[in-house]
């Protein structure tokens, strides 16, 4: 591989070129192919001359850091670099970043990966969503990428996976990667290791040195159908050996068979197939599982690791610092100093502006800072209000609101506030809603702000400042000069001695995000002062150059406190100008002979960057460099090369003095300025490991997972620390153990402003010995960080508590995974210092959350290897599991105001879903190691034990029954006939003229209308044309094929007349017929129909070309159209010989896509009519609105026979007609003054969402439906609760009473089972325990109960139907308190299914079957294939007895099997479907058991990756389950069926098919 020789050894020119080159990349300015083609060009005449290498390898090998000599000496370059070459793109600026050590490690951990490789599933994503990358960058749609590797890849892996993944790329984009040189370009990856052949690390890395001759899709392990392809393709193995069995190849075309043996494309299903592989490694941590399984699961605390480093040291003794000196001339108050110098020195600089240029502007002197502050003082306190009623009194708080590039105006104010005896709170920029909180906690009523600032504020339409969100009223004042009043000549402030009175209010962020004031009193202010004084040895006069933000922390400390006690003189170089010109801070310490600057490790970084622009900077006359965040683990290697650089120009070694600060104990420690010539302070290379479990242990033997660290210096002048366990009570720690650092000193915070019970856990803690008893009187302060004293009572920093994550009880430290996911070479990706770890609590624990800031310019591969890479080194170096990375859009972080990111608000968005990311990776599977158990089932009980356990437990068999029909006395004219057609003969000579249907149109008009007479004539004269026109026999089957109307009605009285058998089918739609059609073409076919009555508009669609395209129309049986009938007399009317006739066939898609027929006998017409009847109290002078579809199940006979039998009068209104008008349903039942209506649940639903916002309309209009009794919801599923709720709620208002709405159960056996009814206790509701339900067992619970859920009783069960709970395994009844599949004997069971083969077995075990023990054995049962529960209640049957109630829980074949659990997909999708407000349907499935949750997304596409980690969480913490799959699609796509079911396996069957398009598609690992 070419290098240039070193690039140490380049002209200093092109040295300083390439520099520049790397800062502008690293800014974003300039393309990484603009970087490249430039860097290429500037190295050309001292690289060697070689083909096909790619420019991005050609990096130049970076000098090495001064390495710490405890370091092993393999960390030094010269040895490292034959062993792991690291390039590098990105520039000096990610030095601060990284210690080179840790950069190695990571190449390390990562190059022990790559020798076990895995693949991983690349997320699909559709080409339209998120086009960051131009589009050639993109992935072609249908490959995923060849360059992925991922995951804690720990075990000698199936790398056939691997292979697979790859084998299965487009052609074109090997190609690409293949050809032209050893090294794939698709894996332009920047971390190459070994020499040989220079292969790239990546999974590319297989293929990289092979010619793949021949493509072949990988074979699904699931089911091979492969054939072998003719000629196997050439792959040269790695010699690894590992590799056993590998399919050479497989036929291109070849569809693969599924599991369910569903032909499906290749592409989702070996992306399950690789997930699967992957998911087949076992779990990194062996903790003990969480749960035990028991009726209650208990989440216990994981045992700890008996191997863990335990601490071994004494008790620690608190540390004490030198004494406070006392110095004759320190003032008795800050104010004192500012007096004596404004008065003595007036003329002596004290603070120095600069402008944007970077520029001095304006100088401060100590007299004008004391005249003006006095001026403002005097302005506060007598010209705000009026002289009985002053605005401001002394102890008051009040906001500073500065920009940061104003430090006058700033210090004015502070100081002009002090001098007034009011308590300055400075404030960020205005507009946070956390910042209000502050505001609102320290009860500000007043704002001092710049003219300039106040110009920018937002206003109202009338010139008023907005009121910010969540801020109190503030009045705005502003304190230019010009605005103020100078005070009368015998005037003078009450300047007095410092005491614990408030002086100012320092804010701070928490954790969680919400701005807390620490207080700081006047003596602490000063004792602060005294401290850094003498830390710091500050004389008068000397300049200091101040980089930090002025408002809090050390840039206020010293740039405004220290500053006017010592008559100091600080330049103050704002962030803004920093950002123009980096090494401004650096020409000012040149050009004002500074001797103190004050920065954090960014401003040494940025100098580094640029320090090409100033050869003749010096920076000899520092002899303190104070590096404020001295305590972050990157800091160390910013020193380091800031150092190294910077002591040609002068810098001194010893003038590097670290500092650590927290905002309650305020300066904590700082390295004290060094004696020239004096040994450097040694440094800290702790284990990781050790750091993980809170225990300091020098790393000998794994450098990988090292952590140097500095020292901060030594405990403050008059201060005393201690360090205690982070958690628990304050219990000192062992002298090797990590802790919270806790400082005892006057000069420290006293309180949170206002929050008194959060003030005593931090600013009055007593620590105390292992015994609990308390050691001393003395109390600390929390310090907010974790580190520990070492030798020499030098102080070490390793973290702070809030940026602490503890997962599984070890604790790791955000900014050291920062470091680590900065180490993996990111420049094409991420931007460096955009990075943002987090943890979130899921499911009893915390993980981990990385998310990072992607390039505009990466590609999907780049990316989704760098994130792959990340996993790998944090797993490795820190031994845990990264939960989820998500990379978002460049500059679309919170930002803090200085330019940080705002973790807590990044967290926030993340939660609420509204980060938006443009690329995820989430690892549930790996992570999530405290699931419970599954669950193992009992083997087989017999029916004995079975029995036993009911009688022990004293629990009654769940069974439950209908009135019974032989004591219901009936004066019933109809129950002499036998049949509905002498039922409908005889009415048609009794009462011809009674009208029996009412069809309406959409406008509410009656259509057509049929009177017993009209029905009869009309049924005769098509019974004749079946019998000429049809030449049909008695017991032949006729498909109906009719939209919703009175037609289908005769039509269905026709066949019976002429003794045919009907057959009702939906008819198909015009504009999807490809859809429809088959379906009808199928029921035509099954059925066996001889003929079809249609109307002649259906006829001519059945014979249409479009048709033709949908199915063969050639073969259609006879079709015939009722629309013209001859008036031609029926010879006679058929009656059958036996009621066990058959008297219509009922066929219906299950929502599983399975079609059955079901026989319906006239005895079983019969006795259905008469239940229903009995139930509703149905007779000739009612009326009932029917809004159903009139094709199976219950539907049907409502519409076609009910009429018939009872004699009420049926209006009509097809649910299509509602489409167009939304009011039809409501107002027909109001207009008519129905009192028992029936729908569906997708008409419900249109209402509830079509007219919940327009009830008052309804009102308009004159809708009541105070007169409705029942509402009926016909369905064969568990009842709505949620929606039948919010649609009483909602009509409650036009009268609709909370008592009238009801559902049905039917099922294919037994269409209607339960209705509601007209007598009888209203429907009851409980609610039961989740958990308890995947075990099959009931456990009812309060409302409220976590894992509740809410059921509602079916309706009541009708006449002479009996039902009863039973095992589906072993066929024993069970207890009321078990989940069981409900089994019913009745009159009007169907007598059996209508199928092409006529399975008998199939036949017997589903409509005659015996229970396997027990009284009711001897009854023949139907099974409903649904499960439920019967519970007593307390309330009265008809019959006296205490009413038994029935709850439907869901569909047998719909449940899923998982973890040993039973799981209702309904649970899981209303789980999901709350965690977004753009979700607007969810559909589950399982496929080779992975669950896999399907979104519909109704926001915008840049929402979709929001929802994967949203859907996981509330998955794993609803149903302890790991989603394996989350597919993001538009909305409509999950199927649904006209009674508004999802049908989940046609989902399913689309989703292998890969025909859903889905906007993303993301495979959790």
């Amino acid at each position: 591989m070419a290098e240039p020789a070193a690039v140490s050894s380049l002209p200093r020119e092109v040295r300083e070129q390439l520099a520049e080159l790397e800062l502008e990349l690293s800014e974003g300015d300039i393309t990484q192919k603009g970087y490249e083609k430039k860097r290429a060009k500037l190295l050309a005449p001292y690289v060697p001359q070689t083909q096909g290498v790619e420019p991005a390898l050609q990096k130049e090998s970076k000098p090495q850091m001064p390495v710490p000599s405890a370091a092993p000496a393999s960390a030094s370059s010269s040895s490292s670099s034959s062993k792991f070459h690291r390039a590098r793109s990105g520039g000096a600026r990610d030095e601060r970043y990284r210690s080179d050590i840790h950069t190695e490690a990571v190449q390390a951990a990562l190059a022990k990966h790559k020798e076990q490789k895995m693949a991983l599933p690349m997320p699909t994503k559709r080409r339209s969503t998120f086009v960051q990358s131009p589009a050639d960058a993109c992935t072609p749609p249908d490959t995923s990428s060849a360059s992925e590797d991922e995951g804690s890849l720990r075990r000698q892996a199936a790398l056939s996976a691997a292979l697979h993944q790859s084998l299965q790329n487009a052609e074109s984009w090997i190609n690409r990667s293949v050809q032209g040189s050893s090294t794939s370009s698709s894996a332009s990856s920047t971390l190459s290791h070994g020499e040989g052949k220079g292969t790239s690390g990546s999974l590319a890395d297989v293929f990289a040195n092979t010619r793949i001759e021949s493509f072949s899709v990988p074979p699904d392990v699931t089911a091979t159908t492969s054939t072998p392809s003719a000629r196997p393709a050439a792959i040269d193995l790695p010699p690894s050996g590992i590799v056993k069995g590998m399919h050479k190849g497989s036929n291109r075309s070849s569809l693969m068979d599924t599991a369910d043996g569903v032909p499906v494309s290749s592409r989702v299903s070996t992306k399950i197939q690789q997930l699967l592989n992957t998911l087949k490694r076992p779990k990194r941590p062996p903790l003990k599982e969480f749960f035990v399984d028991d009726f209650e699961e208990i989440v216990e605390v994981p045992q700890p690791d008996p191997n863990q480093p335990k601490p071994e040291g004494r008790q620690m003794t608190p540390v004490k610092g030198e004494p406070l000196g006392v110095v004759c001339n320190w003032p008795p108050a800050l104010e004192a100093a500012l007096q004596r110098w404004g008065t003595t020195q007036a003329k002596c600089p004290c603070l120095t502006a600069l402008d944007v240029t970077g520029k001095p502007v304006y100088t401060l002197t100590y007299g004008k800072l004391w005249s003006r502050s006095l001026k403002l003082a005097y302005t506060l306190l007598n010209k705000l209000g009026t002289k009985n009623e002053p605005v401001l009194k002394p102890g008051d708080r009040v906001a500073l609101v500065y920009p940061n590039n104003d430090p006058v105006m700033f210090m004015v104010a502070f100081y002009g506030c002090l001098l007034a005896e009011v308590i300055p709170v400075p404030i960020e920029d205005a507009g946070g809603q956390q910042i209000g909180f502050l505001l609102g906690s320290c009860g500000i009523a007043l704002a001092l702000t710049t003219e300039v600032c106040l110009k920018g504020l937002p206003k109202t339409q009338n010139g008023e400042i907005v009121q910010f969100k969540g801020w109190p009223r503030l009045k705005w004042v502003v304190t230019d000069s010009k605005y103020l009043s100078k005070s009368p000549k015998d005037w003078q402030p009450n300047i007095s001695a410092a005491g614990t009175e408030p002086a100012y209010i320092e804010y701070k962020t928490s954790k969680e995000g919400s701005v807390m004031g620490v207080t700081v009193s006047r003596v602490a202010m000063l004792a602060h002062c005294q401290a850094l004084s003498q830390a710091c040895n500050y004389s008068e006069g000397e300049t200091i150059v101040n980089v930090l933000d002025f408002k809090k922390d050390a840039g206020l400390w010293h740039g405004i406190l220290t500053n006017v006690m010592n008559k100091l003189h600080t330049i103050s170089v704002p962030y803004s100008v920093m950002k123009t010109c980096p090494l401004s801070w650096v020409q000012r310490v040149h050009a004002h002979k500074a001797k103190v600057a004050l920065v954090k490790c960014r401003d040494l970084h940025w100098a580094m960057m640029a320090h090409r622009d100033q050869r003749d900077v010096s920076l000899s006359s520092l002899r303190m460099l104070i590096v404020t965040d001295g305590a972050n683990p990157w800091s160390v290697s910013s020193c380091d090369a800031f150092l190294s650089l910077f002591q040609s120009h002068g810098l001194k070694p010893e003038a590097i003095c670290p500092c650590a600060t927290s905002p309650e104990a305020m300066t904590v420690a700082i390295r004290r300025p060094g004696v020239p010539g004096a040994p450097l302070p040694g440094r800290a290379i702790l284990s990781m490991n050790g750091l993980s479990f809170g225990v300091i242990r020098v790393n000998t033997e794994d450098k990988n997972s090292a952590l140097t660290v500095q020292d901060v210096g030594h405990v403050m002048p008059g201060g005393m620390m201690c360090i205690v366990k982070p958690d628990g009570p304050p219990q000192l720690c062992k002298t090797d153990e990590i802790g919270e650092i806790c400082v005892s000193s006057r000069a420290g915070g006293m309180m949170y402003y206002g929050l008194a019970g959060v003030t005593k856990n931090t600013f009055e803690v007593i620590p105390v010995n292992s015994s609990g008893s308390p050691v001393g009187e003395v109390p600390f302060v929390r310090s907010g960080l974790l580190g520990f004293v070492g030798p020499g009572s030098l102080v070490f920093v390793v973290g702070k508590m809030d940026g602490l994550l503890t997962v599984s009880g070890r604790r790791h430290n955000a900014d050291d995974i920062v470091a680590t996911g900065l180490a993996v070479e990111s420049i094409k990706t991420v931007y460096r210092g955009r990075i943002a770890v987090f943890s979130v609590s899921v499911f009893y624990d915390e993980r981990i959350v990385v998310v990072a800031e992607q390039r505009p310019d990466a590609s999907e591969e780049d990316s989704f290897q760098w994130m792959s890479r990340v996993l790998q080194a944090i797993d490795s170096i820190h031994q845990v599991g990264v939960y989820c990375l998500a990379l978002v859009p460049a500059n679309t972080l919170p930002k803090t105001p200085l330019g940080g990111i705002h973790i807590s608000q990044t967290k926030q968005h993340f939660l609420e879903g509204s980060l938006h990311p443009c690329n995820i990776l989430m690892c549930p599977h790996t992570c999530v190691t405290n699931l419970p158990k599954p669950r193992q089932k009992q083997p087989g009980v017999g029916p004995a034990s079975v029995m036993v356990g009911n009688l022990v437990a004293g629990k009654r068999i769940a069974q439950a029954s209908g009135r019974d029909l032989g004591q219901i006395e009936d004066n019933d004219l109809v129950k002499k006939h036998q049949f509905l057609t002498e039922v409908l003969q005889w009415r048609a000579q009794a009462t011809p003229d009674h009208p029996l249907f009412l069809l309406l149109n959409a406008k509410g008009t009656t259509v057509c209308t049929a009177t017993c007479l009209q029905l009869h004539k009309k049924a005769e004269r098509i019974a004749s044309v079946l019998c000429d026109k049809g030449h049909l026999n008695a017991g032949d089957n006729v498909v109906l094929l009719y939209p919703p109307g009175i037609e289908l009605i005769t039509a269905f009285y026709g066949c019976l007349y002429s003794g045919c058998v009907p057959v009702t089918v939906r008819p198909p739609h015009a504009q999807s017929l490809v859809a429809t059609l088959p379906t009808v073409r199928m029921i035509v076919e099954v059925s066996k129909a001889a003929c079809i009555l249609t109307t002649q508009t259906l006829m001519r669609l059945l014979k249409s070309r479009e048709a033709a395209g949908a199915v063969d129309v050639k073969t259609w049986p006879t079709i015939i159209d009722t629309d013209d009938l001859p008036r031609k007399r029926l010879a006679q009317i058929y009656k059958p010989p036996t009621p066990e006739m058959l008297a219509y066939l009922d066929f219906s898609v299950s929502t599983t896509g399975m079609l059955t027929g079901v026989k319906m006998s006239h005895a079983a017409v019969s006795g259905l009519c008469r239940a229903i009847k009995l139930q509703c109290e149905l007779y000739s002078s009612r009326q009932i609105a029917i809004c159903l579809d009139p094709y199976c199940g219950l539907g049907f006979v409502l519409w076609c026979l009910c009429s018939v039998y009872s004699g009420h009068q049926s209006i009509l209104i097809p649910p299509m007609e509602l489409e167009s008008n939304l009011f039809l349903w409501l107002s027909t039942v109001s207009q008519y003054k129905i009192r028992d209506t029936f729908c569906s649940y997708s008409v419900m639903e249109l209402c509830t969402k079509g007219l919940g916002n327009q009830v008052e309309m309804l009102k308009a209009r004159g809708i009541n439906l105070s007169c409705v009794r029942t509402c009926v919801v016909v369905a064969e599923e568990r009842p709505r609760v949620a929606l039948t709720h919010s649609f009483s709620k909602l009509f409650k208002d036009i009268g609709l009473s909370s008592r009238a709405v009801s559902t049905t159960f039917g099922s294919r056996v037994n269409v209607a089972i339960c209705l509601q009814g007209t007598s009888g206790p209203d429907p009851t509701t409980v609610y039961v325990d989740l958990k308890s339900l995947r075990h099959d067992r009931v456990r009812l619970v309060e409302r409220g109960a976590p894992q509740s859920l809410l059921l509602s009783e079916s309706g009541k069960i009708l006449p002479g139907v009996k039902v009863v709970i039973v095992n589906p395994e072993t066929k024993g009844p069970l207890g009321d308190s078990h989940l069981g599949e409900i089994w019913v004997n009745s009159p009007h069971t169907a007598s059996g299914y209508y199928t092409i083969y006529d399975n008998e077995t199939l036949q017997a075990d589903h409509f005659n079957t015996r229970l396997s023990f027990g009284d009711a054995a001897q009854t023949l049962w139907a099974r409903t294939g649904y499960l439920g529960f019967v519970r007593r209640t307390e309330l009265t049957a008809a019959s006296g007895e205490r009413h038994d109630a029935l709850y439907v829980v869901g569909a047998l074949d719909e449940t899923l099997e998982l973890r040993g659990l039973r799981y209702h997909p309904i649970d899981i999708e209303t789980s999901v479907s709350r965690t977004h407000r753009s979700i607007a349907e969810c559909a589950v499935f399982t496929w080779t058991n992975l669950l896999v949750v399907v979104v519909e997304l109704c926001g915008c596409e840049q929402e979709a990756l929001d929802l994967v980690p949203l859907v996981t969480n509330v998955v794993l913490e609803e149903h302890y389950l790991i989603v394996g799959v989350v597919v993001v699609v538009d909305p409509g796509v999950i199927p649904i069926n006209s009674r508004g079911e999802k049908q989940r396996m046609h989902l399913r069957d689309s989703f292998l098919a890969d025909q859903l398009d889905p906007i993303y598609v993301a495979y959790n690992m």
